[in-house]
C-alpha cells in the first residue's frame, strides 16, 4: 500500500506549505506531489499523474476537500477512478476516508456544500462587479498609450517603422500593429 499526498494552491503568490506540513505529520513515509493549478478545471498535470499511478490499496490523501476538486462532478469523477483502481481518498481537515461506506456519504453531502459555496462566492463576486462598474471603475491593464499618442502613432505610422515607433513610445511592436490596425 503506498500513500501517496497532493497538496495544490491556485496561483504562485500562494505556497503549500501548511498542507505539506500536516501531511507529512501524518504520512511522513508518503510520497508527496505538489502543483500550482486552479481547482476549477481537470487540467492538472500532477494530479492527473497521481490519478494515472495509483493502484490497488494505494490511498490519496489532501489536506482539504477544496484542495482536491471545486465541483462535486469533478469530486465524483476522481473518487470514482479511485474506486475503479480500488484506492481510497482520504481528506486530512475534514477526517473522512472514503474505504469506509459513512465517509463515502459524508464526502458527497460536504462535495455539495463545497460547490454551492463557490457558486455563491462566483455570485457574490460578479454582482460586486457589476456595482463598481457602474461606479465608473475599469477592469484590467492600463492602455500602455493615451488617446493622443494613438493619434500620433497613426500619423507617424506613414513614414516611421513599427520598430521606431515601439521604441519611441516604449511600447511593444504587436501594440503599434493593433494600433495602425485599428484606423
Amino acid at each position: 500500500m503506498t500513500t501517496l499526498m497532493y497538496a495544490r494552491v491556485s496561483s504562485s503568490d500562494q505556497n503549500t506549505d501548511i498542507q505539506k506540513a500536516d501531511l507529512l505529520k501524518k504520512y511522513p513515509d508518503g510520497v508527496l506531489r505538489e502543483e500550482t493549478a486552479s481547482g476549477t478545471n481537470m487540467d492538472r498535470p500532477m494530479l492527473g499523474f497521481i490519478l494515472d499511478i495509483i493502484r490497488e490499496d494505494d490511498k490519496l490523501v489532501v489536506w482539504k476537500l477544496d484542495r482536491l476538486a471545486r465541483s462535486i462532478k469533478n469530486l465524483m469523477s476522481i473518487v470514482d477512478h479511485l474506486e475503479s483502481r480500488g484506492a481510497t481518498l482520504e481528506i486530512l481537515d475534514q477526517n473522512i476516508d472514503t474505504s469506509s461506506s459513512s465517509g463515502r456519504a459524508f464526502l458527497q453531502m460536504l462535495g455539495v456544500f463545497a460547490e454551492f459555496e463557490t457558486n455563491l462566492r462566483r455570485e457574490r463576486q460578479l454582482a460586486g462587479i457589476i456595482q463598481a462598474r457602474k461606479k465608473g471603475r475599469t477592469f484590467g491593464r492600463k492602455p500602455a498609450l493615451t488617446n493622443e499618442q494613438k493619434k500620433q502613432v497613426k500619423k507617424d505610422a506613414i513614414c516611421t517603422t513599427v520598430t521606431e515607433l515601439a521604441i519611441k513610445y516604449g511600447v511593444s511592436r504587436g501594440t503599434i500593429y493593433n494600433i495602425i490596425k485599428a484606423v
